[in-house]
């Protein structure tokens, strides 16, 4: 049971017959508790009046997944099973982070009718959210008293990584197209497979000519080559306590997420086994033997539901977990933070033991504002300020040169610019043969 506030406004009102019938202290208090008396006597009727909130029986509608950023509707239908009209307040208790803004809303339903109540929901974190409960409260005809009662009603939306990076997949698909030769003349490349036979046109290398093929045909053929197919592409996303940095009002694990998402999507077009571990000391998300579109489907299901862990890598059992992927040689790329060189101590000490079997690529998303930092020296505080950044800075290059000098590439870039990088860089690999 809970007052409004026309209940305290007519308990005030009791001041006026206080004022003109109470002469004394002693009929002031008579007075007074006769007006409260009548006061909660006809609170006690208009709660009786009240319908029951525990009268309502519900049935909830949500999509099973929606994207970071986006809105959906959620549905609750209410269903009045009481013999008196309700009116009352609806409070659908959704988790704060499902966005469902003010989620309050009246409602009056007549006995044996039904209403529905339709909520926007705009998620701005990724996982599972939830709801469990609704509260009802029945508003009485005199509006003094009202009656509330939280009910049962489950509800779960799962929030998927926004894939905001997709944007850049036409323009990245279009080059691998002209690099396969389906929209240029193929031509020979070093580390490319063989595709076929053509005749020779002035220009050609003569190195792709074929002589069996020519003896054959009377003619002088040629080979055309194509990029590798059919490669491994490994890619690590590291979801230990570094992952949980803020980098852009985005944490890197996000970012981590939008690149791996974007070069799955590259990369599983131009014919290549895409494969994805989550790590830190054990596995937080896995993705193997997935092709087509159940790909990313696998991958953001398997994504919305990882947090950061703030523990340490370790990175020693990554080349067990590598392996346990697969045998043969393959492309794989660390999505990691290398801005601090001891902390990237351990991935250092393991890199050579991939570099000798695999391509290895470490992605790392860099501080844009500490570029910034950098410039802006017109102040004493701003010159300490950039001193910070050059070390951080400086930081990043040592490591990165590390990483290239045990055989690793190297790619570095703001949240936004780091899944285009990336995927330029997995191109380059694949048009130079390095796959």
């Amino acid at each position: 049971m809970t007052f409004t506030g026309r209940f305290v406004v007519l308990v005030a009102l009791g001041v006026i017959p206080v004022v003109l019938l109470g002469g004394t202290i002693p009929r002031a208090f008579v007075v007074l508790g006769l007006w409260m008396l009548f006061v909660f006597l006809l609170g006690g009727l208009d709660l009786l009046l009240t319908a029951s909130p525990r009268s309502v029986t519900f049935e909830r509608t949500v999509p099973a997944r929606v994207r970071l950023g986006e809105t959906v509707m959620s549905q609750l239908a209410i269903t009045n099973t009481g013999t008196r009209r309700l009116n009352a307040l609806v409070r659908d208790a959704w988790q704060p982070s499902a966005g469902a803004g003010n989620n309050r809303t009246l409602v009056a339903i007549p006995p044996r009718e039904r209403r529905l109540v339709t909520l926007p929901l705009t998620p701005f974190r990724r996982g599972e959210r939830r709801t469990a409960h609704v509260t009802v409260r029945a508003r009485g005809p005199l509006g003094l008293w009202n009656r509330q009662a939280t009910l049962g009603a489950p509800g779960s939306i799962r929030v998927l990584p926004p894939f905001r990076s997709r944007k850049h997949l036409p323009s990245r698909i279009q080059r691998l197209k002209e690099l396969d030769g389906r929209t240029s003349v193929m031509v020979r490349g070093p580390g490319t497979e063989f595709d076929s036979l053509r005749e020779y046109v002035r220009g050609d290398d003569v190195r792709s000519i074929d002589w069996r093929a020519t003896a054959r045909r009377n003619d002088v053929m040629v080979r055309t080559w194509r990029p590798e197919r059919d490669r491994r592409v490994v890619i690590l996303i590291d979801t230990g306590r570094t992952s949980a940095a803020r980098i852009d009002d985005e944490p890197r694990l996000d970012t981590a997420f939008e690149a791996s998402l974007l070069l799955a999507a590259l990369a599983e077009p131009a014919g290549d086994r895409v494969d994805v571990l989550a790590f830190d000391r054990r596995v937080r998300g896995r993705v193997q033997g997935a092709k087509g579109a159940a790909l990313l489907a696998r991958m953001v299901d398997a994504m919305a539901l990882i947090e950061p862990e703030l523990i340490e890598t370790d990175w020693a059992a990554v080349p067990a977990q590598v392996r346990g992927i697969t045998g043969q040689h393959a492309l794989v790329v660390i999505i990691t933070s290398i801005d601090a060189a001891g902390a990237s101590t351990g991935l250092l000490s393991m890199l050579p033991q991939l570099t000798q079997r695999h391509t290895v690529v470490v992605a790392s998303v860099t501080d844009p504002a500490a570029l910034q930092a950098s410039r802006e020296r017109t102040t004493v505080e701003g010159v300490y300020r950039a001193a910070a950044a050059e070390r951080a800075l400086l930081d990043v290059a040592r490591v990165s040169a590390a990483i290239r000098q045990l055989g690793g590439e190297v790619v570095t870039a703001s949240p936004a610019d780091l899944p285009p990088a990336l995927a330029d860089r997995y191109i380059l690999l694949k048009a130079t043969g390095r796959l």
